[in-house]
């Protein structure tokens, strides 16, 4: 059984394979459609709509592709993949590491790896909406350490091995205090 929430599929598990189904037929009829009419458009107008058709639809909601299997970012992998080539105009064969490079664009899981990071941010400069604030506590130590003057986050235990480290409240800190000390001490959005 799934559910339509925001343009977002969810199943009963949160497996995210139906939607990342839907991102993989979806993107490739954008980009079939873009491939038809691109040799009557230039390269920046193929970039824009690679951008404003595809790669907008794999962000969105991308927070909740965080540590899925696999298999999924595989997929998801290759639209992104395809994409690149079609905006590059490159063969199937070249390496598609350079492109990536050349066009500024992350890797999914890095993407939303990212996502995350910047969403808790957000909560922890007064920038996030209350419900995100209420998920996240800030790590308090019972004696006194060296840790206290890092920016450091409660990381509360999980109740299901799968699913419960992939939750916003588990899985954020756990990555906000793998960053640098510098970095999750960044006064402001640009620095971070």
């Amino acid at each position: 059984m799934s559910v339509r929430n925001l343009g977002l599929i969810l199943d009963n598990t949160l497996g995210m394979e139906k939607r990342v189904n839907y991102l993989y037929k979806s993107c490739y009829y954008q980009i079939r459609n873009i491939g038809l009419i691109c040799k009557y458009i230039n390269d920046e107008t193929c970039k824009t709509l690679v951008q404003a058709l595809i790669i907008s639809r794999l962000d969105y909601g991308n927070a909740l592709l965080y540590n899925i299997p696999l298999s999924l970012t595989n997929c998801l992998h290759r639209v992104k993949n395809c994409a690149a080539r079609l905006v590059t105009q490159t063969r199937k064969k070249e390496h598609i590491t350079p492109i990536w490079f050349q066009l500024h664009w992350f890797p999914v899981r890095f993407r939303s790896l990212y996502k995350n990071l910047f969403i808790t941010f957000n909560v922890l400069s007064g920038t996030a909406p209350v419900y995100l604030s209420d998920l996240i506590g800030k790590y308090i130590p019972v004696r006194m350490l060296r840790s206290e003057s890092y920016s450091l986050l409660r990381v509360p235990r999980s109740h299901t091995a799968i699913y419960g480290e992939r939750s916003f409240q588990v899985s954020t800190p756990w990555l906000w205090n793998e960053l640098p000390n510098h970095t999750n001490l960044a006064p402001n959005r640009d620095i971070f």
